[in-house]
């Protein structure tokens, strides 16, 4: 059995799964605030799931970390995690001997991208290459081939939220103007929102379907950032699926149907993009789906496989 934590900015999803990828256990626990509070928050999360019944806690082998920040290659130390309040935090040494278990970690987004692919395994949907799309506070994705995490030279692929698409558009954090992330991004549509809400993108889908021309506006231009995200995908990776997930995906439909839209008209206008079929190579992930957290013990399992090779 083999542990898997997601750590998001609020809350941390853990898992315990078996060989065979099944959730033998599973509970989410708010996260807390600044190094030592994350690192408490995965001990503390490993601790529980060692009680819950169907777990045999002396089975556990390896713990696995999906974080939001920069992983350095190799190693267990975070960077720039900000939604965090985390500038450096090495998590093996922070809770490696309380937990007396191997500690891997990944990037959030890329170990959710292998927790997609599995989980389309799982269901007998295999595919050879697969795009996983975040969207959340920010936009990114991780890019699976052959149940392999494709990372490019320097480990950015998939970072699509920062191409820009126009310009001419809103200005992005990263200093650009018209980024995916810029139109995509939930804190993006937040602050041009700028009205208080306790879910800000909800609130402009609720006011563009009441007739407001800013909330219309903010949700037209979410759904192109989300389609030409969809297009570079395909385009420059030529993935066979793009799975979206992320707290945006909560929308479920309303999200997807002017995305769909968006890819149709492109295809109505151009024979080349028709016959990439953009609309069927789409999909979104059931809501409270673990796939990161599953990913992320996948990490574990992997830095296991490692160690045992090493040693013999």
């Amino acid at each position: 059995m083999r542990v898997g934590l997601d750590v998001g900015g609020t809350k941390t999803d853990a898992v315990v799964v078996d060989d065979a990828g099944t959730i033998a256990a599973r509970l989410r626990l708010p996260t807390g605030w600044g190094p030592a509070a994350v690192a408490d928050t995965v001990a503390t999360a490993v601790d529980a799931l060692r009680r819950e019944p169907g777990v045999d806690a002396a089975a556990l082998r390896s713990v696995g970390i999906g974080i939001p920040g920069q992983v350095e290659p190799g190693t267990a130390r975070v960077v720039h995690a900000v939604n965090l309040g985390v500038e450096e935090l090495d998590l093996e040494a922070a809770v490696g001997e309380r937990l007396a278990l191997p500690v891997s970690v990944e990037n959030d987004v890329k170990a959710a991208a292998l927790g997609a692919d599995a989980l389309h395994r799982a269901a007998g949907r295999e595919v050879a290459s697969m795009a996983y799309l975040n969207l959340g506070t920010g936009v990114a994705a991780g890019i699976v081939t052959d149940g392999i995490l494709w990372r490019g030279s320097r480990g950015t692929a998939g970072e699509v939220g920062h191409i820009s698409v126009d310009p001419a558009g809103p200005l992005c954090r990263c200093g650009q103007r018209g980024c995916i992330e810029a139109f995509a991004g939930g804190g993006a549509l937040a602050q041009r929102w700028a009205q208080s809400a306790d879910y800000p993108v909800l609130a402009v889908f609720d006011a563009a379907d009441a007739g407001d021309p800013l909330a219309r506006e903010l949700r037209a231009g979410l759904a192109r950032g989300v389609a030409a995200a969809v297009r570079v995908l395909v385009l420059t990776a030529d993935v066979d699926t793009v799975v979206l997930g992320g707290g945006l995906t909560a929308l479920g439909d309303r999200l997807m149907a002017p995305v769909r839209a968006e890819l149709a008209e492109s295809a109505a206008a151009s024979p080349f993009m028709r016959s990439l079929r953009l609309t069927e190579r789409v999909e979104i992930l059931p809501t409270g789906s673990a796939a990161a957290a599953i990913g992320a013990a996948l990490v574990g399992a992997a830095r296991e496989t490692e160690e045992v090779l090493a040693h013999g």
